[in-house]
């Protein structure tokens, strides 16, 4: 909304500030934080009355998660209302790229919405069907995809090489997967205290780099980057889910007074594939999201064997769960594997220059 105050540069001194995306990405992300902060405790006390015994704990599952019985779910919705109201306000509105990616972010957002609400009134940690959930998924993905790919192009850009490979129309399951695959993917992450968000927080800043740097045609040039117009101002959208991730943050450490829920692990996930895909770094996604593939690789390998030979690989799936009946402490694996995201962002992002 304030980009609109931009076209006054020429009668208000200091206005013209407004163009300048970082800038933008700046106030985008201290704005969100601030209303997590001031309207987090508000909102964990709402949903702690209307949810009563909270999120259903698995029975299956580590002795050590029974304590954090009552803790209520559904912390997306602070994080989602963060950078919804930081992106409204900085974002430039007049931007597709900016539409697309939000507007598939709160599509995913309600489908994990309506599961964590089904959990909650059930008391059930499995939710409403799988089916029917990710026949919903597709949809929206394959729905943002085809606008993506008729705004931008068909086109799949290979790390380390200055080199894109047109898909034509199999882009759209490609990318359609990649943006299920992401949302899925961060959602299976989201089992330990404030052990997706910070991941989250890592692959976005890094996507805002690349998102900020694909937009602009001198930086894509120089860096032999595949050039999006547009896709600079997914980095102030970016900035916003930042700041409300470190704002949720605040509340999610153990122990957690609030869990992130499908609400918010589905839209995260579902906002990462999408900028991936809108970007042209689909295969990047996959190395600086790479606990998240890791993740929901050990929930497939696990059921896959299972299934075929009765056998199980892990103690337990998702494979945070197997390091916990290993004896790892609930704060060595989640610091642990933030440790290992911020090194496979950094690989990720050497991609930029390694050509």
């Amino acid at each position: 909304m304030f980009m609109f105050l931009s076209a006054l540069s020429d009668y208000l001194p200091g206005v013209r500030i407004l163009w300048y995306i970082t800038f933008r990405t700046g106030a985008a992300m201290i704005t969100s934080a601030m209303i997590v902060f001031l309207f987090g405790p508000s909102i964990i006390a709402s949903l702690k009355v209307r949810q009563g015994k909270g999120q259903p704990i698995r029975a299956d599952g580590p002795q050590t998660h029974f304590k954090k019985a009552g803790t209520p779910t559904m912390g997306g919705l602070m994080i989602l209302s963060g950078m919804t109201v930081s992106a409204l306000l900085w974002c430039n509105l007049l931007n597709i790229y900016f539409w697309v990616v939000f507007a598939v972010t709160l599509a995913f957002g309600g489908i994990g919405f309506y599961d964590d609400y089904l959990k909650v009134i059930r008391q059930d940690h499995k939710g409403f069907s799988s089916k029917i959930r990710l026949g919903l998924e597709f949809l929206i993905a394959a729905v943002t995809v085809f606008v993506i790919m008729h705004i931008g192009s068909s086109g799949l850009a290979f790390p380390f090489v200055n080199y894109i490979y047109n898909l034509g129309w199999f882009f759209i399951p490609f990318a359609t997967f990649v943006i299920v695959g992401a949302g899925n993917a961060v959602n299976l992450t989201d089992g330990l205290d404030g052990l997706a968000i910070v991941p989250v927080m890592v692959a976005a800043s890094s996507f805002a780099l690349i998102a900020y740097l694909s937009g602009n045609a001198v930086f894509a040039n120089y860096l032999q980057i595949h050039f999006v117009f547009g896709t600079g101002e997914l980095t102030v959208l970016l900035g916003a889910v930042v700041g409300a991730g470190l704002g949720f943050l605040w509340f999610n450490v153990p122990p957690a007074a609030i869990f992130m829920g499908d609400t918010g692990s589905l839209a995260l996930g579902g906002l990462l594939g999408a900028v991936a895909v809108a970007t042209k770094h689909e295969i990047v996604l996959a190395i600086i999201g790479g606990v998240f593939i890791i993740e929901a690789l050990s929930v497939i390998i696990q059921v896959s064997l299972f299934k075929i030979m009765g056998r199980r690989v892990f103690l337990m799936a998702p494979i945070h769960h197997h390091f916990e009946k290993k004896g790892w402490t609930e704060s060595q694996v989640v610091i642990r594997f933030w440790i290992i995201s911020i090194i496979l962002a950094l690989v990720g992002l050497s991609t930029l220059k390694l050509r």
